[in-house]
């Protein structure tokens, strides 16, 4: 089940509908998001919320996704080896910051509450979510 957005009001919805005809007539070309907003005529804010309604929208639909590469900008569609890069980069993000979040916070916290059953429980369920990411990646 997809996720519910912040952004679910009747605007975001107008805002999603127009980035998503704008992103149609790019394609197959992406735009940056500058040139999004310059395109679509909304303010980076709009444009902001717009796309989270537009990712929400897509995963209720079914319709082909939204990706973000640096080179090419925001995409609908792309073929399968930029939709694999797009899922390696996110995964990898997600990856790095949960290992920051393992030592920077919880591994401290560990040390200094050793025998916190809390601490133990959510180190367990950390290190399961690290290991599965870490296969996923390496893959």
């Amino acid at each position: 089940m997809p996720r519910a957005s912040r952004c679910r009001g009747d605007a975001a919805q107008r805002h999603a509908d127009t980035l998503r005809f704008v992103l149609f007539e790019a394609r197959p070309a992406g735009l940056l998001f500058p040139q999004l907003t310059r395109a679509s005529g909304l303010s980076p804010s709009q444009v902001r919320s717009g796309l989270a309604a537009l990712r929400d929208i897509i995963a209720e639909n079914g319709w082909p996704p939204l990706i973000w590469t640096r080179a090419d900008g925001y995409q609908l569609g792309a073929e399968r080896a930029a939709l694999e890069a797009y899922e390696r980069a996110v995964l990898t993000e997600k990856l790095t910051e949960f290992r920051r979040f393992i030592t920077g916070t919880v591994a401290p916290h560990a040390a200094a509450h050793p025998r916190d059953k809390w601490v133990k429980h959510i180190i367990a369920q950390l290190n399961s979510i690290e290991s599965t990411l870490d296969l996923v990646v390496s893959s």
